[in-house]
């Protein structure tokens, strides 16, 4: 196999992972910038090398779940977004979360070529400290709550100072250069509310799981606040 097809056929299993539905081999041939029949040939291709992609001409195809792309086969920039990310996280989030990005990076150190590790090595890509005010929150509850749909107990100040008890709903934890946002559903206020963790005098989980999913509170709430989905 030449490096030209490697990364020819890199790029068609990236763009199949883009899409959770069938998508029509034109559309395939158009992103991946080859002939249809160039795009049919790279399909029995990868299925060949074990790919889970379903779905044949005129019908579409979907990549299921299961088939991890090479490591080695990372460019420059996704390197370095690796990088910048993994630092960031580092930097920025909970000592647990800090500790997964520095273990995830070394992980993919471990198997990546050497002119690759290299470059993970001597990336100049550099994230400052950020300034916040920490509060006491334990963010690695709020995110096992959040991952497994459980109601939180807050006692949360606001602004002005004032205490308030509440259950809620939490379903996204958003980091910003300065504070650190619990996104959730407030049964007392029944609507969707922002509760910043430096304000959060403590939080317990009940282990009762809310009433609806995360991925739709999450979608309801992006479009309430006019927020597009994320890539």
């Amino acid at each position: 196999m030449t490096v030209a097809r490697s990364e020819r056929l890199l790029a068609l299993l990236q763009t199949l992972r883009r899409y959770r539905q069938p998508v029509s081999g034109a559309k395939l041939a158009a992103e991946t910038g080859v002939s249809l029949r160039t795009l049919y040939r790279d399909i029995a291709s990868l299925q060949a090398q074990g790919a889970f992609i379903e779905g044949e001409a005129g019908l579409g195809y979907v990549l299921r779940p299961g088939f991890m792309l090479p490591p080695m086969m990372f460019s420059e920039e996704e390197i370095e977004a690796l990088v910048l990310g993994s630092r960031w996280v580092a930097k920025t989030a909970d000592p647990r979360l800090a500790a997964g990005a520095v273990d995830a990076l070394a992980k993919i150190a471990a198997v990546l070529p050497p002119d690759l590790r290299q470059e993970l090595d001597n990336s100049t890509l550099l994230v400052g400290t950020p300034r916040r005010s920490e509060g006491v929150a334990d963010l690695a509850l709020i995110r096992r709550a959040i991952r497994a749909e459980h109601v939180l107990e807050l006692a949360y100040q606001d602004e002005k100072g004032a205490l308030t008890r509440r259950n809620v709903w939490p379903f996204a934890l958003g980091f910003f250069d300065s504070v650190r946002v619990v996104i959730a559903w407030c049964e007392l206020r029944q609507d969707f509310r922002h509760f910043r963790t430096d304000r959060i005098a403590s939080a317990v989980s009940t282990e009762r799981r809310y009433p609806r999913r995360r991925p739709v509170l999450l979608k309801e709430w992006r479009q309430a606040e006019g927020i597009p989905p994320q890539p």
